[in-house]
């Protein structure tokens, strides 16, 4: 069998390549942003799905490593992925849109509500394309009201290409 690519698919490919992360905590400055050692290589799988694998420190000096797929479902219409760190126990499934400009790549998925033990809560994890060597990535979690709060918001630099 043989996976039958299309444009969503090619999409995917310019996230491909190594890359300097650098994070900005929603309400800290940027003195206190993460430790600039923070990367990601992003590698293709056959064109269907791209594989990513981040390492850093986190803030009290643990080291993390974090690996995100993402493909598109042709048959769903959607994109679709999952995330894991080295420092939660959950897998956060995605399904999610890319939007008319084609810059904006709005990933769903459902995980632990980390103010409320026990719960789970929605939460949106956003990819935005700024140019071919820039882009960001960024969380945020649905309030009770239905507004969206920031989590956490990430701006990658190429530094080269795979």
């Amino acid at each position: 069998m043989k996976a039958d690519l299309v444009e969503e698919h090619r999409w995917l490919e310019q996230l491909t390549g190594r890359w300097r992360m650098t994070f900005d905590p929603p309400g800290e400055s940027a003195e206190q942003a993460s430790d600039p050692g923070w990367t990601e290589e992003i590698r293709s799988l056959g064109g269907a799905w791209i594989i990513s694998e981040s390492t850093g420190t986190m803030p009290g000096g643990s080291t993390a490593t974090n690996i995100l797929t993402l493909g598109y479902d042709p048959a769903r219409k959607r994109y679709v992925g999952s995330f894991v760190s080295s420092v939660m126990t959950n897998l956060w499934v995605y399904e999610g849109t890319l939007d008319d400009t084609g810059k904006v790549l709005t990933l769903d998925c459902e995980g632990p509500d980390f103010e409320n033990t026990g719960r789970t809560a929605r939460y949106q994890d956003i990819i935005t394309i700024k140019d071919e060597n820039t882009r960001n990535f960024s969380s945020r979690t649905q309030n009770a009201d239905g507004t969206w709060k920031p989590v956490m918001s990430c701006d990658y630099k190429r530094i080269s290409a795979v």
